[in-house]
């Protein structure tokens, strides 16, 4: 294959990911605009981490239905369309001084980033081919979306206060126009892909499941610190504003990274071995984070997003494998649910600071990292899981546990 034809045939790919880095710039928007509502409205801990929920609640409860609708048919002219959605939705949520009308905003933003991840992720997954490395490259995409969000809010509403916010649906509609083709192309594929993939196998539902408890765990810690750290930087670090804005952008760079390095780690080693040592990486990483004093904060904030998101593209091909005919439900989870549902427990989070302080709030984190990783170590590829033996297979067993028909036959003299 030439230069020019290796190119040609990354390009889908790369074209997904710059979509995918349009869409979740606004999950990254949502915790960057924290400080600025805590800021110019006087939020609380809980109030603002009620934003956060309202973004992410309503895109946790209507992403089983997305996956649903798009294990049914192949909806390419959804992913434009909720693209449009999350960048309008951060748009309007610096307007006006309604509380429930910013959490209705950002709900908005929510329910488009739901309704991106089931379509998108598979129509990703066809133009990757399968590769590992080239589904890092799409997460990437969302990875580096998320990093750029602070970086380009903080400046825009520190200079423009909250009414600058209508100048953040650029993004979205320059995803829409860079990646319209692209969509149009692979929605064939796609459907031919889905048809194929009916005929894989079954659902390995109890491992799905399991997988699906990971990311959860997963979910909370990141969203956790992605909604806090800000704050947190600004208490033991100093320096404003422009100290919580690095901390969020090393948290999202970090991330970054480990989506890259995870998808070459999983090629070379395989996906749940990664895994497993990924979430065992980021028990002491998370302890540092919240535990060590000073500047050595921004070193462990990298430490653990890198850790946190090496298995982040592994989950979405390992659950297409297990659901091959639920692949979209499989992607919602896997891709949206995992960012959508830490959200949820925001508010726990903010509530508790509210009461003992950001610190001691943050500390259960470090315990959920140690449950995603006792519980990663349960998962095996599909394909490797041994059946246990029929009771056909078994026969009668003796007390000793020995089968009958394994004894060796004795014939007594005289028969």
């Amino acid at each position: 294959m030439t230069t020019k034809q290796a190119a040609a045939a990354r390009r889908p790919v790369t074209m997904m990911a710059v979509g995918h880095a349009a869409v979740d710039f606004y999950q990254g928007a949502v915790p960057a605009l924290v400080p600025f509502l805590v800021a110019e409205r006087h939020y609380g801990y809980a109030a603002a981490s009620g934003i956060v929920l309202a973004a992410t609640l309503l895109s946790s409860l209507v992403q089983p239905l997305f996956g649903s609708l798009t294990d049914r048919w192949t909806l390419p002219w959804l992913i434009p369309v909720s693209t449009l959605c999350a960048g309008l939705g951060i748009a309007l949520s610096g307007l006006g001084d309604s509380y429930i009308l910013t959490c209705l905003a950002v709900a908005l933003s929510g329910a488009g980033v739901a309704a991106y991840h089931p379509e998108a992720a598979r129509l990703a997954r066809v133009a990757s081919g399968g590769s590992h490395v080239a589904m890092g490259w799409f997460s990437l995409g969302g990875n580096v979306g998320f990093a750029l969000a602070p970086a380009a809010v903080g400046p825009l509403l520190s200079t423009g206060s909250l009414r600058a916010s209508p100048w953040l649906v650029v993004p979205a509609v320059a995803g829409v126009l860079l990646t319209a083709h692209v969509i149009r192309a692979l929605a064939p594929r796609a459907a031919v892909a889905k048809a194929a993939a009916r005929k894989a196998g079954r659902d390995d539902w109890p491992e799905f499941l399991r997988l699906t408890a990971v990311i959860v765990c997963r979910s909370i810690v990141f969203v956790g610190l992605s909604a806090f750290i800000a704050v947190y930087a600004q208490q033991r670090v100093g320096g404003g504003a422009a100290a919580g804005s690095v901390a969020l952008f090393v948290l999202f760079a970090g991330g970054a990274v480990g989506t890259v390095l995870g998808g070459r780690l999983a090629s070379r080693w395989g996906r749940v071995r990664t895994i497993r040592a990924a979430y065992a990486a980021t028990v002491p990483a998370v302890a540092g984070l919240v535990l060590v004093p000073g500047p050595a904060l921004y070193v462990f904030a990298a430490l653990s997003a890198t850790a946190l998101y090496v298995p982040f593209s592994l989950h979405i091909t390992l659950g297409q494998d297990l659901l091959p005919n639920r692949m979209g439900t499989a992607s919602g989870v896997t891709l949206g649910l995992a960012v959508s549902v830490g959200g949820v427990a925001s508010p726990a989070i903010g509530a508790l600071a509210d009461t003992t302080g950001l610190r001691i709030a943050l500390l259960p984190l470090i315990a959920l990292c140690a449950v995603a990783w006792l519980v990663a170590r349960t998962l095996t590829e599909p394909g490797e899981r041994v059946p246990a033996p029929s009771v056909r297979d078994a026969g009668p067993r003796t007390d000793r546990g020995v089968r009958d028909s394994d004894r060796p036959t004795v014939r007594r003299p005289g028969r």
